[in-house]
C-alpha cells in the first residue's frame, strides 16, 4: 500500500521532471503521471481514508506506551466519549497495524514489563522485606 507521504514525494519528483523536461513528449508523460498521482492522493486524503482499529490495553502503563508509540509513527490515538479508559482507537492501514505497530508494541511492552518487574522486586527486597517471593500454597 502506498502511503500519503510516498505519494507526495513521487508527486514532487514528477513535478521536478516536468519542469526540467526537454521535449514535449517528456512533458506530456510527466503531466499524465502527475495527474494519476493527484487522483490517487485525492483518494487517500478522503475523510475515511483508513479503517478504525480498537485496542484494549490492560493498564495505564500499556496504554501510555501504546499511545506514545502511535504518536511516534505519526498516528493520532483517541478514545470515543463513553469508552472505557482502557480503550485506544487508531486510524491506520491494517497492514501497518499488523506488520509494524502491533509487533513493535508487543516487543516494547515485554521489555517494559521486565523492567518494571525487576524494579518492583528490588524495591520490595530493599525497602519492605528481603523475601519478595509468592505466598506458599497449602492444602485447603
Amino acid at each position: 500500500m502506498t502511503t500519503e507521504q510516498q505519494l507526495r514525494d513521487k508527486l514532487r519528483k514528477i513535478t521536478a521532471l516536468f519542469e526540467g523536461a526537454a521535449t514535449a513528449g517528456e512533458r506530456q508523460a510527466a503531466a499524465l503521471a502527475m495527474e494519476r498521482l493527484q487522483k490517487t492522493l485525492s483518494a487517500v486524503e478522503g475523510p475515511q481514508r483508513f479503517p478504525e482499529t480498537r485496542f484494549s490495553l490492560a493498564d495505564q502503563w500499556q496504554r501510555r506506551l501504546f499511545t506514545a508509540l502511535c504518536r511516534r509513527h505519526g498516528l493520532d490515538p483517541y478514545r470515543i466519549k463513553g469508552q472505557r479508559h482502557t480503550t485506544v482507537m487508531v486510524r491506520a492501514p491494517l497492514s501497518f497495524v499488523e506488520n509494524t505497530l502491533w509487533p513493535e508494541y508487543l516487543e516494547l511492552q515485554a521489555a517494559l514489563h521486565d523492567y518494571l518487574n525487576e524494579a518492583t522486586e528490588w524495591i520490595i527486597r530493599e525497602e519492605v522485606f528481603g523475601d519478595a517471593g509468592e505466598a506458599a500454597e497449602r492444602k485447603g
